[in-house]
């Protein structure tokens, strides 16, 4: 079943080809026989009733320097594509927020993955609220005598934008630390949102755990290992993946859930566990196939697309 797959995402060209998961997701499509198309989220529009992407088709090779080649530019309606993919990064702004409300207005009779009501419903760092059993002691807040207070209890904390993503303006604040005032006056002078902040998780020098869930199912997972001197392990700012098994507790974090993520159209997922906490659910543009690919050897790029193809075949 040859499907036709557009593929909303950043510049293509900067991309590093043994990584981004947008690249290995659409070199398996091609090997699959689907046809590709390639916009980047400023060329989406809505027009008079219907859904237009001005871009390019697609044709991608693992070759450094020469990994993609484009065709004539386009101007498409997407209504008649069958997949959607919503593959741009976060920040999750009101750019980002307004693409998923006009991916909305086609979907689902073109897929759009993930399902963009749902990714909009489920921001990363709000998702796992759904979640408290499973989660380290967590506050969202704006004020900074809240944020004092949950300092004061917890003493060692991680403070972190609630949209950020990559490990950008993550701060660990120990029980000696002072500048829980200054950083809450740098971010207020960035923008109007609110901080999360969580109880330091010790744990977190052995590894942040990102686990792939493919429609609500765990296929793998990466331990990623923070730079010495770090407490970030996010790979954008040097964390070292390396192969790890999934655990107990991990499948149990996965069982409770991975019904949610299907039954919303969560397709392609990452999870971040550290110890045996739930620390984050990503939806909106998870990364880490190809490095789990080569830990075990797992296809994970084809399960992803049985699973998109055993929706569009429904």
């Amino acid at each position: 079943m040859a499907l036709k797959v557009a593929i909303q995402m950043d510049p293509i060209g900067p991309i590093n080809i043994d990584a981004d998961s947008t690249f290995r997701i659409a070199e398996e499509a091609q090997a699959r026989g689907h046809t590709l198309f390639y916009y980047t989220p400023d060329q989406l529009s809505y027009r008079e009733g219907a859904i237009y992407a001005r871009g390019w088709p697609l044709t991608v090779q693992r070759e450094k320097g020469n990994h993609f080649t484009l065709g004539e530019k386009q101007d498409v309606d997407l209504s008649t594509f069958d997949v959607v993919w919503l593959r741009q990064d976060p920040p999750f702004d009101m750019g980002y927020i307004t693409t998923t409300h006009l991916l909305d207005r086609i979907h689902p009779k073109t897929l759009v993955v993930n399902d963009p009501f749902w990714v909009r419903n489920s921001p990363e760092k709000l998702l796992v609220l759904n979640f408290p059993d499973l989660t380290p002691p967590t506050m969202i807040a704006r004020d900074l005598e809240t944020l004092r207070e949950f300092k004061h209890k917890h003493g060692d904390i991680i403070l972190k934008p609630l949209y950020g993503n990559g490990g950008a303006g993550v701060f660990r604040l120990d029980p000696n630390d002072r500048n829980l005032a200054s950083l809450h006056e740098l971010f207020s002078g960035i923008n109007r949102e609110p901080l999360i902040a969580q109880k330091f998780l010790p744990a977190v020098s052995k590894g942040d755990k990102r686990i792939i869930l493919v429609d609500g199912e765990p296929v793998g997972a990466i331990n990623r290992v923070p730079a010495e001197g770090e407490t970030r392990s996010n790979m954008h700012v040097g964390g070292r993946p390396e192969k790890v098994e999934l655990t107990e507790r991990d499948r149990e974090i996965c069982a409770r859930i991975g019904p949610h993520l299907r039954e919303k159209g969560q397709i392609f997922v990452g999870i971040d566990v550290i110890g045996d906490w739930l620390t984050e659910i990503n939806v909106t543009s998870p990364t880490g196939i190809q490095e789990l690919e080569r830990f075990d050897g797992v296809n994970i790029a084809a399960k992803i697309w049985q699973a998109i193809e055993a929706r569009r075949a429904g």
